[in-house]
């Protein structure tokens, strides 16, 4: 037992921990405890149901019947599940690249403080309190063909304007886009975090040595927010595999399949009573959304050091 414990403290002395830390882990462990029961009771049980039953035939009654990988073969084979990761592609690159660009660059609005910024900030924080359900009805009625907003302001132009814009390929997938891609307020407070927490000095020291406020930006700012960029494209991104509510209440996934989506197809997976083929489509979401995770994790150096 003295030699196991000798080992034991040898190893914490190697990785770097003080007498003092050494002391407190069993009290962090302690405190630890509930968030890991939590997790194995109410996530990783889930998930594990969630991954065996994909491939089984289930309706939710009756015990579930091992069917191998025949959900899949049939999901694979259905053109709305190509549809749907052509959508979460294109959904994907645009919430990494105008979605994170807009929110990262109002996040430097708000840290430099120019004229009116806690106008800007007021009303831009507005949009972000009401709901993704909300908005989608919002949207429903500014894009409609007859009364909506957009096409009567476009008719003032164009007096034969007319573009049913949830209903008709390919304006369906824009105006779905246009429901979420300008509002980033999450990319926004995530930036202005990192930004906050850059020693002043720095930009001191970028000042004397006669840096003009783009360089402090480009070569300052920017790079010591890596972090938190790298977390607002995860973010972002995985979002759109979750995508339901913008659909849902607009397009329903039309016209045809041309707004379809993974979250949409698993809803309607469940509302069909086939419980096996809608968690086979929730593992190709989580499966996807490590995919993704891992990926921008390695582009953006997430495990580097900043300092």
């Amino acid at each position: 037992m003295q030699a196991n414990d000798h080992m034991g403290r040898g190893r914490l002395h190697r990785k770097g921990y003080s007498p003092v830390q050494r002391n407190a882990l069993p009290m962090v462990y302690l405190f630890v405890l509930p968030t890991l029961a939590i997790f194995l009771v109410f996530f990783l049980n889930p998930i594990i149901t969630v991954f065996y039953t994909g491939f089984t035939t289930w309706n939710g009654f009756n015990l579930p019947e091992f069917t191998g990988l025949r959900n899949y073969q049939r999901l694979f084979s259905r053109e709305a599940f190509t549809i749907s990761l052509k959508n979460l592609t294109l959904w994907s690159l645009i919430a990494v690249t105008v979605h994170v660009a807009i929110g990262a660059l109002v996040g430097f609005l708000f840290y430099h403080k120019y004229r009116g910024w806690k106008f800007v900030r007021g009303v831009y924080m507005i949009p972000n309190v009401i709901s993704g359900a909300a908005w989608a009805m919002i949207y429903r009625f500014v894009f409609n063909d007859d009364y909506g907003l957009l096409n009567n302001m476009i008719r003032v132009v164009d007096p034969n304007f007319s573009v049913k814009w949830f209903f008709s390929s390919p304006a369906a997938f824009w105006a779905i886009t246009f429901t979420w891609v300008f509002y980033a307020v999450i990319v926004s407070l995530i930036v202005l975090s990192d930004l906050m927490a850059i020693p002043q000095e720095l930009h001191e020291a970028a000042t004397i040595d006669g840096c003009t406020p783009f360089q402090t930006t480009r070569y300052i700012d920017l790079p010591m927010s890596r972090v938190a960029l790298g977390t607002s494209v995860i973010a972002s991104a995985t979002a759109r595999i979750s995508m339901y509510e913008a659909i849902a209440l607009t397009s329903r996934g039309g016209p045809g399949n041309d707004t379809m989506s993974l979250s949409v197809q698993l809803v309607n997976s469940v509302t069909d009573m086939n419980y096996g083929m809608a968690n086979a489509v929730g593992t190709i979401m989580f499966l996807v959304g490590i995919l993704m995770l891992v990926v921008i994790r390695r582009v953006f150096r997430m495990n580097d050091p900043i300092y």
